[in-house]
């Protein structure tokens, strides 16, 4: 199946499209997700559509050094969980190696590998959406998100050794120099920074020794040791595809890179089908949905997939007993029956 990635890899994009005079809302639903979801960080998606989405917001604002403008704004804190963890490490090699192991906990189509050598030590990033492509902004994301990491371990002013690009160089430099200095080369062989071995010995002044031990602790609760299931996947697809129109077996299938019998399949193997996950989806937005009174009738019916009210109200009658109206009617005039 195709890699996902977190929301979190599209921290302060809506900001910086905005400031380029996009439409950020657009850009995203034209990748196929759901704008009003952005800002939950931890909702998985496919790792594609992040790509395709930074893309398309480079050709629209005639900036091919949009990935590398949104790197500036990143901090430790927007990896999540995980930046609890790394914060505690006892050096900036140590950090690294946690860093590595388990990227795989906010975007399972990147990966960074680090090698040590005659006192030089690399730091190679490849990405793997799931398609052949040119995703040159993801790229230039991740090394200036790992510019960003390192400069927040060692010294705010300090620079690597080497920064390398397998593209050519972006028509404007100042960005790129902001971020790592005059020491870069494009039309590389890699993607990656070079620094000095012993910078990776620098110690972490944030780190408090004593805290280790939980973040460890922290860390193992954490990490999964295993890919999510297909229900988790598929789970995770409806709830993001069902308020934009297009949720369909079809569509759910694509997303994960596969066709719709493996999607059926797989999930058979795990005891449960489509058609079941997007009832109990359906079913968990649709309290929701009802019970805050915000949203008319047919408004719900939409965000939910039905072609009609009515359709929508037969579904939510054999789903709860009762129609969403008097469902509705009945949490307004016995608001402890909302759980």
């Amino acid at each position: 199946m195709k890699p996902l990635a977190r929301y979190a890899s599209l921290n302060n994009f809506v900001e910086l499209g905005h400031s380029l005079g996009l439409d950020p809302g657009r850009l995203i639903r034209d990748v196929g997700l759901d704008p009003a979801s952005i800002g939950l960080q931890d909702r998985w998606v496919p790792a594609e559509a992040i790509a395709d989405v930074l893309e398309r917001a480079a050709d629209a604002a005639d900036r091919d050094d949009l990935g590398l403008a949104l790197a500036q704004s990143r901090r430790l804190s927007h990896l999540g969980p995980l930046s609890l963890v790394l914060r505690e490490e006892p050096d900036v090699r140590s950090a690294l190696q946690v860093l590595i192991r388990h990227q795989h906990m906010y975007n399972e189509a990147l990966r960074t590998r680090l090698s040590e050598n005659h006192g030089i030590a690399t730091l190679r990033v490849t990405l793997d959406v799931g398609r052949p492509g040119d995703f040159r902004q993801s790229t230039d994301l991740a090394i200036g998100v790992l510019q960003q990491l390192l400069q927040g371990f060692i010294d705010p002013g300090w620079r690597p050794l080497g920064v390398s690009f397998s593209h050519s160089a972006p028509r404007d430099l100042r960005v790129c120099q902001t971020l790592f200095g005059h020491h870069v080369e494009f039309d590389a062989e890699f993607d990656g920074i070079s620094l000095y071995t012993k910078d990776l010995d620098t110690p972490n002044a944030m780190a408090d020794p004593m805290l280790r031990q939980y973040t460890q602790q922290l860390l193992g609760d954490l990490d999964t040791p295993t890919a999510p299931s297909t229900e988790q996947r598929v789970r995770e697809l409806v709830e993001l595809l069902l308020p934009t129109g297009r949720c369909t077996v079809g569509q759910i299938a694509r997303s994960l890179g596969v066709d719709r019998r493996t999607v059926h399949r797989r999930l058979d193997e795990e005891d449960t089908t489509y058609s079941a996950i997007l009832d109990d989806t359906r079913a968990e937005l649709a309290r929701h949905l009802v019970s805050s009174g915000r949203h008319p009738m047919i408004e719900v019916a939409e965000t939910l997939g039905f072609s009609s009210p009515g359709n929508f109200s037969r579904w939510f009658r054999t789903r709860f007993g009762q129609s969403p109206t008097v469902w509705r009617a009945e949490l307004v005039s016995s608001p402890s029956m909302v759980e």
